[in-house]
């Protein structure tokens, strides 16, 4: 039998799995997926987790059951392309005959000092559960600053400020204003949002150092109970140290077959993939059902299309909270109500057809 390996079960190989399963796997092959944690995780939703307005359960989907699939638990530590073997901590190392990477990306810290040691994080499901952990065991009129205008740092300072009213909550933006890059209705919206809502926004901000219980906002000392990060991501750490082709951002370049030059048995998906799109869980999913795609010619010996369609997004949906939101559907902006119902449609879908 021929070996699918499949490393991560974030958006993009949850996707792989719905489309190879249980009908369009040829006979001869099987998959085995390998995570550290036994379910997959929504990561669009973890800044809820982290905020308390969520379970823990209400972030996990389970791992399909399939006869042709074997779930192994562990972490990657190191991937041989040459010998075609994934090396996983304490245990054996797992050949493959096709590989797909997805291992997702981790906080980038700008090689500001004292970031990686004195902030909290929502990059992962157990990094989340850490960050609620202090958030919610904090004593009423503590500080929380949120470094990161994005979405992330967005999501999270509205969810927090309806879990915890009685905290102080500060959001510090590089930009003139929040989403700087969306349409200014939105931009204006979200701001005013925060301002209606006794978030305060610092904006034009620069991080230069971080301490125990203090930031620096252009050198000037900002006194603070707790340090959410959200301010920026890079691969993961696996993705960084492979001797491969890389953008700027460390992301592996790939052919317009989403696999690594040379190494045609060696597909990326998701946010440790150099795209002309911002990451997301939606290009993650774009881009495995190409991948598949690819794949499945390969496997019948059918020729490759000359170039590959560009994928398309749907658009951006972000919450304020559980009664408001705003986003970009179609390049259309919308704001308010109608935004958060979309959003939680959309992951309703998620979860109970897809997941």
């Amino acid at each position: 039998m021929k070996k699918l390996v499949l490393l991560g079960g974030g958006y993009g190989n949850m996707r792989v799995l719905r489309e190879l399963l249980p009908h369009h796997l040829p006979e001869d092959w099987t998959i085995t997926l390998i995570d550290k944690v036994p379910y997959h995780s929504l990561k669009t939703e973890y800044y809820a987790l982290a905020a308390g307005t969520v379970s823990d359960q209400d972030v996990r989907v389970s791992f399909p059951e399939e006869s042709k699939l074997n779930v192994q638990y562990g972490e990657v530590t190191h991937i041989d392309l040459d010998e075609k073997l994934v090396h996983v901590a304490h245990s054996e190392p797992v050949s493959y005959d096709q590989l797909v990477i997805g291992l997702g990306c981790e906080d980038k810290y700008h090689n500001i000092p004292g970031a990686d040691l004195y902030t909290h994080s929502i990059q992962s499901i157990g990094k989340a559960r850490d960050t609620y952990q202090k958030l919610n065991n904090l004593s009423a009129n503590s500080v929380v600053s949120i470094v990161g205008g994005g979405l992330s740092g967005i999501e999270l300072a509205s969810e927090l400020r309806e879990s915890r009213p009685d905290l102080t909550i500060k959001l510090f933006d590089r930009g003139k204003t929040v989403l700087s890059s969306f349409p200014e209705r939105i931009s204006l919206y979200v701001q005013n949002w925060f301002a209606s809502n006794g978030v305060e926004v610092v904006n034009e901000a620069n991080i230069t150092k971080v301490e125990e219980g203090v930031l620096y906002n252009n050198d000037q000392p900002v006194s603070t109970d707790v340090i959410v990060w959200t301010a920026g991501i890079q691969p993961n750490k696996i993705v960084q140290a492979m001797d491969i082709e890389k953008d700027r951002q460390g992301r592996a370049i790939l052919t317009p077959y989403h696999n690594i030059p040379q190494h045609e048995e060696v597909y990326v998906v998701g946010d440790c993939a150099s795209l002309p799109h911002a990451p997301s869980a939606q290009l993650a999913e774009g881009q495995a059902e190409q991948i598949v795609e690819v794949m499945r010619k390969r496997w019948n010996g059918q020729p490759l299309p000359e170039e590959m369609p560009s994928i398309k997004l749907k658009g951006t949906l972000g919450s304020l909270g559980k009664k408001k939101g705003f986003g970009m559907m179609a390049d259309r902006p919308i704001t308010g109500r109608i935004a958060r119902i979309l959003k939680s449609g959309v992951l309703w879908m998620y979860k109970f057809h897809k997941g």
